[in-house]
């Protein structure tokens, strides 16, 4: 289990004056009862209204006589108030972007400012809950696509969620899924996945089924746990689960509306979950009514949010039943399709962010997401804002000190990420050629091959160069160096385990086969000590330390004037070079076929909203 590192929530200044404030009329974010139960927010929601238009009043009366205004000037700014609080302009993208591509549901749209391949794309899931995907490109300052160009996200795409139609009322969970599936391909994934609200348990239920297409997830005010904390949701779907089907109220408004789930009672849900927030927000307009920029933001607001916008009932039903009322999600039993849906199936970077003052969707229902997943610790941002829940989306705060950061790391990492996944590649090389360099002792054969230097005496050997003939069996080339071909067998087959690669890389010592040749066929029975052959290994120090001096020949030349034993001493040497010839005579691959190279390869061989829909 993850533990969230809460940011320090930042401290207003009181002092600020109203118009260097951003205008975020979230609802019930500025009320003394937004964080009270349903049924207290109706108990107070007169007196609530009383407060705010009494303050109203004052700080109108106030600003009125600190500019001197005339009986006129108050008809003026009566003619102005009314003229905003019923103006309904539609909303509008501040940024420019090219539609892309377009199913019956949503269509895809590309804001990106660069295109290079090393950039990873960043694609944005708003709210789908009765109101359109322009609350992430709510104004030019108000903006959180803007927001992420700026930090260096410079492929970014927005699925703009469209109204539903009796044609589209059948859209599910599936069919998102499958738009999501068609995007991540069509932009050329993994993406950095945000979402907002609603679009946020949907990027989590998409990274938690495809986590291969997902780079990082970031989730603003995303219900994951929908029962933790206190919301306003949460109070209506209890009130709604005491009944015997809590399932009939929704079915039925669908069913009413041929199918469609009408965004006027998304909208209309809204505002009964906070009865004040409407006249409070109209008793704000009136205070501030001689402030332009003011009223210009409330109807920026107010363009979205009293714009409604259809749902399809499927997909409406299927989030109400299984995410609000049976919280299948954090559950691990929620199906989407024939899969589950597994959070601990997330291990990529996450971020979350919460608001302070977020009615509908409380930081405790965020935070869950990071006792679910598998991402590590050091890798899972929690980021709590001082906001509503419209507010974490579009507040200029809000942007500022939170989502610009937060895209910024974004980039960095997948910087970051793009240089380590390129230093493999450029080091690849070099990790190929390290074997190549240790073989190095194979190019050594050459020196055995150097052999051929010592043919010249060899050569003169007739007999000796008639080995070839035996290159498969080294012992049969001894038959013509002594006639008594059944003592030497014997000894031979014995040593053959003796007569590898040392004996045989000890060629020069065959220069002593002149001095030799009357010696050897003389003492014939003296060769006959077996034990004195059985001892080959022993010969080979000595042979080994001779050889780069070749003394063993002044030693061969004194074996008539020596003992029968000091000649027996020495026969070791001498049929050391009856077994010599044959791989000094011979090219090196015919050495191979003794078995000596292949032993020592072998040797080598192992290194290798009211209604529970946000």
């Amino acid at each position: 289990m993850t533990e969230a590192v809460i940011e320090p929530t930042p401290v207003t200044d009181s002092s600020t004056s109203a118009t260097d404030v951003p205008f975020e009329p979230i609802v019930g974010a500025h009320l003394e009862h937004s964080a009270d139960p349903q049924v207290r927010r109706w108990t107070f929601a007169a007196f609530d209204i009383a407060a705010a238009w009494t303050t109203s009043w004052i700080d109108y009366a106030n600003a009125a006589m600190a500019r001197r205004s005339t009986p006129l000037d108050v008809l003026d700014d009566v003619q102005r108030f009314w003229s905003a609080a019923l103006d309904r302009p539609s909303p509008t993208w501040s940024t420019p972007f090219e539609v892309v591509r377009e199913w019956p549901a949503a269509r895809l749209l590309d804001f990106s400012t660069g295109s290079g391949a090393d950039v990873v794309p960043t694609l944005f899931l708003p709210p789908q809950a009765g109101h359109a995907s322009t609350i992430v490109d709510y104004t030019p300052e108000q903006s959180q696509v803007r927001t992420a160009l700026e930090q260096g996200l410079t492929r970014l795409y927005v699925l703009d969620w469209l109204g539903a139609t009796p044609q589209t009322a059948d859209t599910t969970i599936e069919d998102y899924v499958a738009v999501l599936d068609e995007t991540v391909k069509w932009i050329g994934g993994p993406v950095n996945l945000v979402g907002d609200c609603q679009g946020g348990w949907l990027a989590t239920i998409y990274a938690a089924l495809r986590p291969e297409a997902v780079a990082s997830l970031s989730i603003g005010a995303a219900p994951i746990d929908f029962h933790a904390g206190q919301s306003a949701i949460h109070d209506w779907i209890s009130e709604q689960q005491a009944t015997q089907d809590p399932m009939w109220i929704y079915r039925s408004l669908v069913e009413a509306n041929a199918g469609v789930h009408k965004g006027d009672f998304q909208v209309a849900g809204f505002k009964m979950m906070e009865p004040a927030g409407e006249l409070s927000r109209l008793a704000d307009l009136w205070a501030h009514i001689d402030d332009p920029e003011f009223v210009d933001r409330y109807r920026d607001f107010v363009s979205w949010f009293e714009t409604p916008q259809d749902m399809a009932g499927a997909f409406y039903l299927w989030t109400v039943e299984h995410l609000f009322v049976n919280n299948e999600l954090t559950a691990g039993v929620l199906r989407v399709g024939d899969e589950t849906v597994d959070l601990s199936r997330i291990s990529m970077p996450i971020h979350l962010l919460a608001g302070s003052n977020d009615h509908i969707t409380p930081p405790e229902q965020v935070w869950a997401l990071a006792e679910h997943v598998s991402t590590p610790a050091k890798d899972i941002g929690s980021h709590l804002v001082e906001a509503g829940h419209l507010g974490l989306f579009m507040g200029r705060r809000a942007l500022t000190e939170h989502w610009a950061p937060l895209f910024r790391s974004v980039r960095e990492r997948n910087a970051r990420e793009a240089r380590t996944a390129a230093a493999p590649a450029v080091k690849a090389p070099a990790v190929k050629k390290a074997p190549v360099a240790k073989s190095a002792p194979a190019a050594k054969a050459p020196v055995a091959k150097k052999a051929p230097v010592a043919k010249a005496p060899v050569a003169k050997s007739a007999p000796v160069a008639k080995a070839p003939a035996a290159k498969s069996a080294p012992v049969a080339t001894s038959a013509p160096v002594t006639k008594s071909t059944p003592v030497a067998k014997a000894p031979v087959a014995k040593s053959a385990p003796a007569a590898k690669a040392p004996v045989a890389k000890k060629a020069p010592v065959t220069k002593s086969a002149p001095a030799a040749e009357a010696p050897v066929a003389k003492k014939a029975p003296v060769t006959k000590s077996a034990p004195v052959e059985k001892k080959a290994p022993v010969a080979k120090a000595p042979a080994a330390k001779q050889t780069p001096a070749s003394k063993s020949a002044p030693a061969e030349k004194e074996a008539p004037a020596t003992k029968p034993a000091q000649a027996a001493q020495a026969t070791p040497a001498k049929s050391a070079p009856a077994a010599n010839p044959t791989p000094v005579a011979t090219p090196a691959p015919a050495s191979e076929s003794t078995g000596v190279k292949a032993d020592s390869a072998k040797a080598d061989a192992p290194r290798e909203g009211t209604s529970p829909q946000n």
